[in-house]
């Protein structure tokens, strides 16, 4: 993150818009809005926001498996194409 550069005022925002929009998605990285000092929002690319959605994403899938693991709620991989195959051909 470039501070310089990556925080501005909100009135920034309101008076050059279309510049921090183009600026989000040229460069990739977010943007953080102030208001009266303090960060309010985060303005950011769709294409980085999706792909940080995806990762948080897969990050729970992992926690959730890793918790699986550990409370030995799992089963072994010839059961489970066993019941996937029963439901698929139920």
């Amino acid at each position: 993150m470039n501070l310089s550069s990556d925080i501005k005022p909100i009135s920034y925002l309101k008076s050059k818009t279309a510049e921090v929009i183009n600026e989000a998605n040229e460069s990739k990285r977010a943007i953080i809005i102030t208001q009266n000092g303090e960060a309010k929002v985060v303005i950011q690319d769709i294409k980085s926001y999706e792909n940080m959605q995806n990762s948080i994403n897969l990050l729970k899938l992992i926690v959730q498996s890793e918790n699986d693991i550990e409370n030995c709620d799992i089963i072994n991989q010839e059961d489970m194409f066993e019941k996937l195959e029963k439901k698929l051909f139920e």
